[in-house]
C-alpha cells in the first residue's frame, strides 16, 4: 500500500513539474511572454484561465483577424483581443480597432503602437492559469515541496527500519547458530 501511495505521490509531483517547465520555462526560452487570461471576453476562442503565448511581432506585420495582447488606452492591465480593422492614421501610424470573440460590440478605443514590437498569439494552453494562480499560494508551493520530501523522508526511514531489522535477524541467526555448535555434547 504504501508503495501505491509512493508512486503516486511521485507521478503526481513528476506530472506538476513537467506542467510548470513546459508552461513557464519552454516557452521563455523560446522568447514566448505569457499572459493569463482572467475574463470572459474571448470566451469560445480562449477561455478564462488559459494561459496564452504572444510572440512579438513587428507592428506593420499585423493584420486584421490576429489576435493581440495590449493594455488600452486607460486600463492598467493587459487585455487580449482580436484586430477588426486597421486604418491609416497621423504620419502614417497604423490605427487598430479590437474585439473580444465573445462580445458583441467592437472596443470602444482605437489604439495605435508607438513601439515597434507588439505581443501577437501564438498559442494557448487552457485552464493553466488556475493552476498558476493556485501555486502563486505560499502554502501550495510548500506543500508541493514538503510532499515529496515528506514521501522520500518516510521511505528512507522505512528501507533503514528494514535493513535494521534484517541485520538483527542475521545476528540472531548466527548466534543462536554459534551457541548449538558450542553446546557440549548431549545437552541438546
Amino acid at each position: 500500500m504504501i508503495r501505491i501511495i509512493k508512486t503516486a505521490v511521485t507521478v503526481l509531483c513528476v506530472a506538476v513539474a513537467a506542467l510548470v517547465v513546459l508552461g513557464i520555462l519552454l516557452p521563455a526560452v523560446l522568447g514566448l511572454q505569457r499572459y493569463v487570461i482572467t475574463g470572459g471576453s474571448m470566451t469560445g476562442t480562449i477561455n478564462k484561465g488559459s494561459v496564452v503565448y504572444s510572440r512579438l511581432t513587428p507592428v506593420g506585420q499585423l493584420k486584421v483577424g490576429d489576435i493581440i495582447t495590449f493594455v488600452p488606452p486607460g486600463y492598467p492591465s493587459p487585455d487580449t483581443h482580436r484586430i477588426i480593422s486597421i486604418t491609416p492614421g497621423k504620419g502614417g501610424q497604423r490605427v487598430f480597432r479590437t474585439k473580444g470573440d465573445f462580445n458583441k460590440t467592437a472596443d470602444p478605443w482605437q489604439i495605435t503602437f508607438p513601439q515597434a514590437m507588439q505581443a501577437r498569439y501564438f498559442y494557448h494552453i487552457p485552464y493553466l492559469g488556475y493552476l498558476l494562480a493556485v501555486l502563486s499560494i505560499r502554502a501550495v508551493r510548500m506543500l508541493l515541496i514538503g510532499l515529496p520530501a515528506l514521501v522520500i523522508a518516510l521511505s528512507l526511514l522505512w528501507s533503514l527500519w528494514h535493513s535494521a531489522g534484517d541485520e538483527v535477524r542475521r545476528q540472531e541467526a548466527a548466534g543462536s547458530a554459534i551457541q548449538k555448535t558450542s553446546a557440549p555434547a548431549g545437552t541438546e
